[in-house]
């Protein structure tokens, strides 16, 4: 399943309120260094407002609707269920499905599904995500390492003439006043013009529910210690 690189590009998967018309960056920080996914606030990097955040259904967070423990809630700044993403079980492929609000229950079809590319695993690439709605469906791949907080979300082009289009990055965070580097407990989110920054932001929680923190099985020291700068080179 492959949609056009262009077309992805500007895709409102579940609510276009979720859209800007001019590229846009979120700052990402995980609140809870050792659980994957559980606790994450992302705040708009011109205006410093909340635009989302992350809770695990089950521990203490909100909970209601269908949604199951162990579930993943993205909720909105005011708080709203924005998307639920669920792992499926069995799956030797790892994969995780996205449903819009809460869940809507067990007939609710998933909006996306994500998995590794291979059993095999391993903490760089090697993600696929399928938009299954809205029409048309589209394919994306995650190039580079969550982990490293160097990666990229690619659509493939429609045929060899089409090029393929970078529609997310995540990367390291720069402090700007002090000009050195973050720890990769706080990252930089970029979304391209009319790309669904709801969409990305669950792509983000599958990426580190897949791929976790380790580098090369190692928790590294810059994310055990909250915010830890380093010189940039």
């Amino acid at each position: 399943m492959k949609g056009g690189g262009a077309a992805a590009a500007a895709m409102v998967a579940g609510d276009e309120r979720y859209c800007e018309a001019e590229d846009r960056e979120l700052t990402v920080r995980k609140t809870t260094l050792f659980s994957p996914g559980d606790g994450l606030e992302a705040y708009d990097h011109r205006t410093g407002e909340l635009a989302f955040r992350v809770e695990t259904y089950g521990r203490g967070g909100v909970c209601g609707g269908a949604a199951a423990a162990g579930d993943l809630a993205l909720l909105g700044a005011a708080g709203e269920p924005v998307l639920t993403v669920r792992r499926r079980r069995p799956s030797l492929h790892h994969r995780w499905d996205g449903f819009l609000g809460d869940g809507g229950g067990a007939q609710q079809k998933p909006l996306f599904s994500a998995r590794r590319s291979s059993i095999l695993g391993g903490a760089g690439s090697g993600v696929l995500v399928d938009l299954l709605a809205p029409a048309p469906a589209a394919e994306f791949r995650v190039d580079g390492s969550f982990p490293r907080r160097c990666c990229r979300v690619v659509v493939a082009g429609a045929d060899d003439d089409e090029d393929d289009v970078v529609v997310a990055e995540v990367r390291r965070k720069v402090d700007e006043g002090a000009h050195v580097l973050l720890g990769r407990d706080v990252f930089v989110l970029w979304l391209r013009a009319g790309f669904d920054a709801a969409f990305a932001m669950g792509i983000v929680l599958v990426l580190d529910r897949i791929t976790g923190d380790e580098l090369d099985g190692v928790l590294s020291d810059d994310l055990l210690e909250a915010t830890s700068p380093v010189p940039v080179v």
